[in-house]
């Protein structure tokens, strides 16, 4: 039998202590390592896991119409969401005593505010996760509400939302911002001054999910963007776009706008169009009708481009409101290999002056007087009235309208472009065209937007640019003469007629050409383009309708042209003419 004898009891007891010491020692070392060398990191990454950063949307700035009415802004929304996992009672201090609240009192305070029924609110914060939408776009009354309740499950994400207060009007001009960012019109040329530079807050969450009260670590306050001013009245641009609806009913066209212009100063005071999109919910109409024709659509102008072709002729000295003109039915164009051009309606040969030909806007009798100055100047005046190229606006999407290399004009196109066949326009060239002839012969750059500013008190009318002359004064005088004698005299012009006012225009009906066959047909581009008073010239109304069907010719527009420079007389309150109307005449034989 063998027998264990025990050790040293005081080597045991050394082993133990020793072992206990080592423990201790690598705990120390280890509580060092974790609370000295590297608490640093370990909060680091304690903070990292608590923080949450959240952007703050910039407030984006206002777009505001001459007067100071307000046509476009942003207003924040919220998205109210919940934590479903971590809904519970909630205990409030009521006089000074702590009392439970139930969810299902939670709850009826929930759905009163957002004006839901219980049973849906309850459906939407039942569940597991960290994340329930409750509902979305509530405005800042409610979210406020909401906020009073003190509910630390509940949540919201602010939304920046752009609204127009007035629908529709201008709405083709402002444009829009869709929900993926991309923008159209004025809020596209002018997002750097209107955008603003976000902000951000950095709170932390508890282990629950939950935003921890008063945790606010850093916070990067919002920019607001800043405002623009537009040159529109929107008055008068509501008004013209009520008149424009009507027109494109009445012809059944595809559309119709108008331009106003303040001659002196080029400043818009309308560029209406019909259909007109709400930038709301520009949804509802198509690509094409969401579009600012005014800028972006170009057509052939027709008759209306008589007007230069008549200035370039008394510009040049080579011809005056009573040059005589021999207006035939039909016109055999030189060189062209028997291209023959016609006038609008079978008559018997006419001897009409410059001044006649206008108002009985004649093709033969244009190219009768107008083949006396060579293509080559009447180009040359073509690109001085602003044809061929884009205006200094620089609207997103603007056409520069069509007016080709001189070395690409055959024989054709040499002599119809002097009846605007062949070329093409914008409906804000056009305007700008005529805006020459009432402004003494010199053509400004249009003016759509004041400025942009902090604040909507600080905005100046900037002072007019010197502009460029295009035509003489004295040139200028007899045009205006020749203008108003349409009006007087003309089979269509005279419908344009403002009683107690002295008006000048010009009529235009444009065949369209078709792009698959190239030849010209209808329906028709129809416009009346005026300036009045003609004795102290303040302002331009352009209208044309596109594609009209049921009316044929320029009367179509003569009389939206007449309600439209009628509102626009009375609104700005111009003096009816005291002065002697033109007495030029219209036929030499």
């Amino acid at each position: 039998m063998t027998y264990l004898t025990p050790g040293n009891p005081s080597k045991r007891l050394q082993k133990i202590i020793a072992f206990i010491l080592i423990a201790a020692v690598i705990f120390t070392i280890r509580l060092v390592d974790l609370q000295i060398i590297q608490a640093n990191a370990i909060n680091e990454k304690s903070y990292e896991k608590r923080a949450v950063t959240r952007i703050i949307p910039a407030l984006r700035g206002q777009i505001i119409d001459a007067n100071g009415k307000v046509l476009a802004k942003t207003v924040f929304r919220y998205d109210i969401n919940a934590a479903p996992s971590k809904v519970a009672p909630i205990t409030r201090t009521v006089n000074g005593v702590p009392v439970v609240v139930t969810v299902e009192q939670l709850v009826s305070e929930i759905g009163a505010i957002l004006e839901m029924s219980p049973a849906d609110v309850t459906a939407k914060i039942t569940g597991t996760g960290e994340y329930a939408q409750i509902k979305k776009r509530v405005d800042a009354a409610s979210y406020r509400k909401l906020k009073d309740l003190d509910i630390p499950w509940l949540y919201e994400d602010p939304i920046a939302e752009r609204i127009y207060p007035n629908g529709a009007v201008a709405g083709n001009l402002l444009g829009f911002i869709t929900e993926s960012g991309l923008m159209e019109g004025l809020e596209q040329l002018y997002d750097k001054c209107l955008a603003g530079v976000p902000g951000e807050e950095t709170f932390e969450k508890g282990v629950d999910g939950i935003k921890i009260p008063s945790s606010v670590i850093s916070t990067k306050k919002a920019v607001p963007g800043r405002n623009i001013r537009l040159s529109i009245d929107s008055d008068l641009q509501y008004f013209t776009q009520q008149v424009l609806a009507s027109t494109v009913s009445r012809l059944r066209a595809d559309w119709a706008s108008a331009v106003i212009i303040e001659t002196k100063t080029g400043r818009i005071l309308a560029a209406a169009e019909a259909p007109s999109v709400d930038p709301n919910d520009p949804g509802k109409l198509s690509a094409d009708d969401r579009r600012a024709r005014v800028f972006q659509f170009a057509f052939e102008p027709g008759s209306t481009l008589k007007t230069v072709t008549a200035a370039t002729v008394i510009d040049t000295g080579l011809g005056s409101p009573n040059s005589q003109a021999v207006a035939t039915y039909s016109y055999s164009l030189p060189n062209t290999g028997g291209y023959t051009v016609t006038d609008s309606h079978f008559h018997p040969t006419e001897y009409l002056t410059l001044t006649g030909v206008l108002a009985e806007s004649s093709n033969t009798g244009i190219l009768d007087i107008g083949k006396d100055v060579d293509y080559k100047t009447r180009y040359r005046y073509l690109e001085k009235f602003g044809l061929g190229s884009k205006t200094a606006l620089s609207f997103p999407g603007e056409g520069s309208g069509q007016l080709n290399e001189l070395k690409d004009w055959d024989g054709v196109k040499k002599f119809t472009s002097m009846f605007g066949q062949g070329i093409s326009v914008t409906p804000i060239q056009s305007a700008m065209m005529y805006q020459t002839f009432g402004n003494g012969g010199v053509r400004l750059d249009p003016v759509l937007v004041d400025g942009c500013e902090s604040d909507v008190n600080n905005f100046r009318i900037p002072e007019t640019a010197g502009g460029v002359r295009v035509i003489s004064e004295e040139s200028n005088r007899q045009v205006l003469e020749m203008m108003e004698r349409v009006v007087e005299s003309g089979a269509i012009g005279r419908y344009g007629a403002i009683p107690g006012y002295r008006v000048g225009a010009k009529t235009g009906t444009a065949e369209i050409r078709d792009p698959n066959t190239g030849k010209y047909a209808g329906p028709y581009a129809i416009s009346y383009f005026g300036v009045a008073p003609i004795d102290n010239p303040q302002f331009v109304v352009a209208v044309t309708a596109y594609k009209s069907r049921t009316v044929s010719s320029s009367l179509g527009v003569a009389a939206p042209f007449k309600k439209i420079m009628q509102q626009v007389l009375r609104a700005y309150r111009v003096a009816p003419s005291n002065t002697k109307t033109s007495d030029l005449p219209l036929n030499w034989k």
